[in-house]
């Protein structure tokens, strides 16, 4: 079926007037090897996600018009997934029912004030714990959905020669001297005390190519953020063969986050994980779980796991689930044997 979909964030804009859908690939184009150039992280997280569900939805089949608000008007009771930005896509007025994810979901108060503007019918989040963020009386509007991975570009480097023991992620973002004292220090001790090879590197400091490279040359990888919502870096080290020490809290750090979560929330720096991944650790008992980490190295099948839970098939299969619950109530038909309506059209 055909399916519109909506971006607008620092990547790709939604451009609303004659010539607007090129005139943004262009830019995009443009801003793209601009960063490559400048050596800078090329895409955000936001667009990865949301060219990887793209691709996701033409391996099933399906027809994909991005930025089409053509399309959108003529059709009003057509659902539209949105993602990216929300606040500058509200300004459009489109009355489609509206998936929206991959991107930012703004705090409840703004989100509750774009639901006066748009017709919001399921906001996703990339897993669940971020959905406790939210007043429990409005949680029926969220759903979990993971944007895929793309395993054939992210392929087994295990059989690589492997020079590097460690590759060190860092993803520090807040309070970052303290966790260069309770963590980053201690971990960069403990892999010289085992006389581990180690390579480091910083989150938004690397294009796609260099971090395929380190992989391609590590053993393991070490990944230290505090929480994620997803974490696609580490599930492209894991779809490329590599065991994961991941540091997982379980404490809210995010500042913006504490401030509207309306209780206790446990959040997780890997929240797509199992017995196959590697293991998590906290700053008390890192020695402890590495030791037990380097030991088990060879038996992890970090790359099984993701192609069976986090592949783009997967991630393709989990938004048609949710967007045909909402064709469905606009008695719009997702199987292309069944008749389609003058509202699909």
């Amino acid at each position: 079926m055909k399916i519109p979909l909506f971006f607008d964030g620092y990547d790709l804009k939604a451009y609303d007037f004659p010539g607007g859908r090129p005139l943004s690939h262009l830019r995009e184009r443009l801003r793209y090897h601009y960063r490559l150039m400048k050596g800078a992280q090329p895409s955000t997280g936001f667009y990865v996600a949301f060219s990887n569900l793209a691709k996701s939805l033409e391996m099933l089949g399906h027809e994909i018009c991005i930025n089409d608000f053509g399309f959108a008007r003529r059709n009003p009771d057509y659902p539209v997934g949105f993602s990216g930005y929300l606040a500058p896509l509200a300004r459009f007025g489109l009355q489609n029912p509206i998936l929206y994810g991959p991107g930012r979901v703004p705090d409840p108060d703004h989100l509750a004030a774009l639901r006066q503007r748009m017709n919001l019918a399921t906001v996703t989040y990339p897993s669940q714990w971020p959905i406790m963020l939210n007043p429990v009386e409005s949680r029926d509007l969220f759903a979990p959905m993971f944007v895929g991975i793309d395993t054939d570009a992210w392929p087994d480097l295990s059989s690589q020669t492997k020079t590097v023991d460690i590759l060190l992620y860092n993803k520090v973002r807040w309070e970052a001297p303290t966790r260069d004292v309770d963590l980053m220090a201690p971990l960069r001790a403990l892999f010289k005390a085992r006389d581990l090879t180690v390579e480091e590197i910083h989150y938004g400091h690397h294009t796609p190519e260099q971090f395929r490279a380190s992989l391609g040359r590590s053993r393991t990888m070490v990944f230290c953020t505090e929480h994620e919502t997803q974490g696609l870096a580490c599930q492209e080290a894991m779809s490329s063969g590599l065991p994961i020490f991941a540091w997982d809290e379980g404490k809210l750090s995010d500042p913006s986050q504490q401030r509207i979560a309306p209780g206790p929330v446990t959040p997780s720096s890997v929240p797509y994980f199992d017995d196959r991944c590697g293991l998590r650790f906290t700053t008390q008992n890192m020695e402890e779980r590495f030791d037990q980490f380097w030991n088990q190295r060879h038996g992890f099948r970090p790359r099984d796991y993701v192609v069976e839970n986090l592949s783009l098939l997967r991630g393709g299969q989990r938004f048609m689930e949710l967007y045909g619950a909402l064709c469905d109530r606009a008695g719009i038909p997702t199987d292309p044997s069944r008749p389609v309506t003058s509202a699909s059209v």
